[in-house]
């Protein structure tokens, strides 16, 4: 029974999509956005007029004479005309000469003009989602119920997308909702796509995820952060073949990363390809000669390898000088549990969970360590805490059944002893003849069908 959580791959999410979403509005839209108004005289303006003004420093604009631009937009937000669309000019001035602060404040003004300008909401909106203002919701949800005077589906996506962004730390179902909306609109967007699939893997969704990241790396075969977050998704479902080959793919054109070699090494030791991990942790090593986490899997594979007393003592040394690491604390844990050392191994898988709460892998060796030490309602605790990460498996599933056989609910035991045999489909023969031959002790429906055989 496999309990080990890869270290996801570090992936900057908020670097990744943040700025392909908000490319400022083009010159053209600035420009068109108006043009009713423009068109609705019957005679040329005055040369003095504020639609001469706001030409001229559009104009500019399209020059980048930014500082031209800027001082003509100043004297129309003081008049009568074209103020809300003389702000929101002024918004793409300061945000195309680095001033974001200003900019954030121009496009309030232009919402403040006009609240049913889209490309005011939208511009504000994906702003403030670039500095994680709380209001960033507020204006893309009012985008999304108004038109975009140009390009409308690929504005609207924007809008979506840009929500869905906003809301994805305060209401995950909502920004899912709104990245699928986006989708719909505009399959083709990479970003969105990763985004969509970080979501459902938040929620524990990783076969969902794993399409959202293979449409995303089939849109984009070269992108890195498609590759590593699918070998994520896949393992994450225990589909170490499958992350293997988005590894491999990973660091065949991302050599020097550190982390790209050591995930990979992860995966292969999950393979029982052992020789080849420790070739990949060499290679992390290489890259990184202190790095902690590449030290660590020297005792993994020791592990791996059942050599208990050579995992306990290389995880011993490497905790004198990182006692905060968790994955030390799990590798020592497990060395210890499988040497029938139960107490100091709870010790030690206690601090590993404590120290990272989603760390499954731990919480699956915790519930075994437990189940020995006759914990029954600990152990099944533990594998509740498991089962928010990582899916079942058929081991997890028997010691669920033996835990409440052991509590004499024999009910819910049956349960997942039928789950198991199941689940297990002839590969595990040992604990299928038990779970047969307990399903006849304790289970009505079994112990009749077997006697009328």
């Amino acid at each position: 029974m496999n309990h080990r959580v890869p270290i996801l791959l570090r992936c900057p999410t908020s670097a990744r999509t943040f700025w392909k979403w908000f490319c400022c509005t083009s010159l053209l839209l600035c420009l068109t956005a108006h043009a009713q108004t423009a068109k609705s005289a019957s005679t040329p303006a005055p040369a003095n007029t504020a639609y001469s003004k706001l030409a001229s420093a559009e104009s500019a604009m399209e020059k980048q004479q930014w500082a031209s631009a800027e001082r003509t937009l100043l004297e129309l937000t003081t008049g009568k005309d074209y103020v809300a669309r003389a702000w929101f000019d002024l918004g793409y001035v300061y945000h195309a000469t680095g001033r974001r602060s200003e900019a954030v404040e121009a496009y309030r003004k232009a919402v403040a003009a006009n609240p049913t300008a889209f490309e005011s909401n939208l511009n504000l909106g994906l702003l403030l989602v670039g500095t994680d203002d709380a209001e960033a919701a507020k204006y893309l949800k009012a985008a999304t119920a108004l038109k975009p005077t140009t390009r409308p589906e690929h504005q609207m996506s924007r809008a979506w997308f840009g929500l869905g962004r906003a809301l994805a730390d305060s209401d995950p179902a909502a920004a899912q909702s709104a990245l699928q909306k986006g989708l719909a609109l505009d399959s083709k967007d990479v970003d969105a796509h990763l985004e969509l699939g970080d979501l459902l893997g938040r929620a524990n969704d990783w076969a969902g995820a794993e399409k959202q990241f293979e449409a995303a790396s089939e849109l984009d075969p070269k992108s890195a952060d498609a590759q590593a977050m699918l070998a994520n998704a896949y393992m994450r479902q225990n589909k170490f073949p499958q992350a293997e080959a988005a590894l491999q793919k990973f660091v065949a054109a991302n050599p020097k990363s550190e982390n790209g070699h050591l995930q990979l090494g992860r995966v292969l030791i999950a393979e029982q390809k052992y020789d080849e991990a420790q070739l990949e942790f060499q290679k992390a090593l290489e890259l990184k000669p202190d790095d902690t986490d590449a030290l660590a899997e020297t005792a993994s594979l020791a592990l791996a390898r059942k050599q208990y007393p050579e995992a306990e003592a290389a995880s011993r040394k490497l905790l004198e000088r990182n006692p905060q690491n968790a994955h030390l604390h799990q590798v020592l844990g497990s060395a210890l549990m499988h040497q029938k050392k139960w107490k100091e191994a709870e010790t030690e898988l206690i601090k590993a969970v404590s120290l990272q709460p989603d760390f499954g892998g731990a919480y699956g060796d915790l519930a075994l360590v437990f189940s020995e030490e006759q914990n029954y309602p600990a152990a099944l605790k533990a594998l509740d805490h498991r089962a928010k990460y990582l899916p079942e498996t058929p081991g997890t599933l028997y010691l669920r059944a033996t835990q409440f056989d052991n509590l004499k609910d024999f009910k819910t035991a049956s349960q997942f002893y039928k789950q198991f045999l199941a689940a297990s489909n002839g590969r595990f023969p040992d604990e299928e003849w038990k779970a047969k031959h307990r399903l006849i002790a304790i289970d009505p429906e079994t112990r009749s069908k077997a006697k009328s055989k």
